[in-house]
């Protein structure tokens, strides 16, 4: 089971600064996990956790900033880089976000042996291709190891869409290898993750292997074969394999939809923990010998008033209509221990306008009331504490 966060700032701050319990033969990995606003990010580092400390939402840009989650495993340490979702200098400045939405998905990849790029294939408008901002960080780091997870697949009928949404997602080619999608297949609607299509993997020609500049290396287990119910194989000799990678510096990121050098395709619904455990797994062998960063006890780098915070403008997000939730601001006036050992928090929030302030409170106080209750039961999971969250409203002086 995961450790609770502490309750105490002070405590947190220890753990974090003292130097790790490292096993004999210590293991690491650094992920990054980028993708477009509210593709379920912070819903699938939650997962990987085993416990809710990153705030989800189903408004954009509930993730305001870089924050790390980790996970222990017997030698081997995951450190998952849960970051904002990307976006442009317009919508940062609509949704009156930091500076820090901007630049932290990039300075995360900096730090990141992996990274995990995640697309909502639930979403009609944005499936089909990769966003520019995504594709603009691929090419920048063409030398880390990529890996592409649909998510909520669980909400697509025809299974068959999601074989259309690979070969386009990763331009025919994972790992090095043509993709090849048979047509002798039969729909089986009522799999939520496991497609029964099949996918082969053959070796490009060699013209297509150079024009690619990716990684040409046999598959280590598929995770078409492993996590989506599909049929991975392999022709060719595989005297191709053994070559260094190459970098890939696309021509015209323009005209670009996918990207050709993923290594693996995972296939999960994060908010249900479909097939996670199987995505969890690959991770833990992919690290490699390394010191820990982190003390084992530790879950997050956030602080516990940063974890209270997110997870109260989560709620705020959730209730509020529109733009209304991005404007308020959370001053936190009690932090302390109870009588019985149960953390007792009060918050005052602070809108810009009286109309606001009536929207946030309710009729008869019912949306505050139900915004403490949600986030006070969190908040008790991530704690293991008992938690009295009292949330008040006023207008900004």
């Amino acid at each position: 089971h995961p450790p609770p966060v502490a309750t105490s700032k002070e405590e947190q701050k220890r753990l974090l600064q003292n130097q790790p319990d490292q096993p004999r033969n210590p293991k690491v990995l650094r992920i990054a996990i980028i993708g477009a606003p509210n593709a379920g990010k912070s819903t699938l580092s939650n997962q990987l956790l085993g416990r809710k400390v990153f705030p989800v939402s189903k408004k954009v840009h509930t993730t305001r900033c870089k924050a790390r989650g980790v996970i222990t495993c017997e030698e081997t340490q995951l450190i998952i880089l849960d970051t904002p979702g990307l976006t442009n200098h317009f919508k940062a400045q609509r949704h009156k976000l930091e500076e820090a939405m901007l630049t932290d998905p990039w300075d995360s990849m900096k730090h990141a042996d992996l990274v995990l790029v995640l697309v909502d294939v639930s979403d009609h408008w944005t499936r089909n291709c990769l966003s520019k901002e995504v594709l603009k960080i691929l090419s920048q780091f063409p030398q880390i190891p990529s890996v592409l997870v649909l998510n909520k697949v669980d909400r697509v009928k025809n299974k068959f869409i999601l074989l259309q949404l690979v070969n386009e997602l990763t331009e025919g080619i994972v790992n090095g290898k043509k993709l090849e999608v048979r047509s002798d297949f039969k729909d089986n609607s009522r799999s939520s993750a496991k497609p029964s299509k099949e996918v082969t993997w053959a070796s490009p020609p060699e013209n297509r292997a150079s024009e690619s500049h990716c990684l040409q290396k046999a598959p280590e287990g598929s995770s078409l074969d492993n996590s989506s119910g599909m049929r991975a194989s392999e022709s060719g000799s595989g005297t191709e394999a053994a070559q260094e990678p190459k970098q890939y510096v696309p021509a015209d990121i323009k005209s670009m939809r996918g990207w050709p050098c993923f290594q693996e395709i995972f296939m999960l619904a994060a908010v249900h923990g479909e097939e996670v455990d199987v995505l969890k797994r690959y991770l833990l062998m992919q690290a490699k010998p390394g010191p820990w960063e982190f003390h084992s006890r530790v879950l997050t780098s956030q602080s516990p008033q940063e974890i209270c915070d997110n997870i109260i403008r989560a709620k705020i997000l959730e209730y509020l209509p529109l733009e209304v939730p991005y404007g308020v601001v959370q001053v936190t006036e009690v932090w302390e221990e109870g009588p019985s050992g149960e953390l007792l928090i009060m918050q005052n929030l602070l809108v810009p306008r009286k109309s606001h302030m009536m929207m946030l409170i309710g009729r008869e106080g019912n949306v505050i009331r139900k915004i403490a209750q949600e986030a006070g039961q969190d908040l008790m999971n991530i704690f293991l504490c008992d938690v009295r969250l009292k949330l008040k409203v006023d207008v900004k002086t």
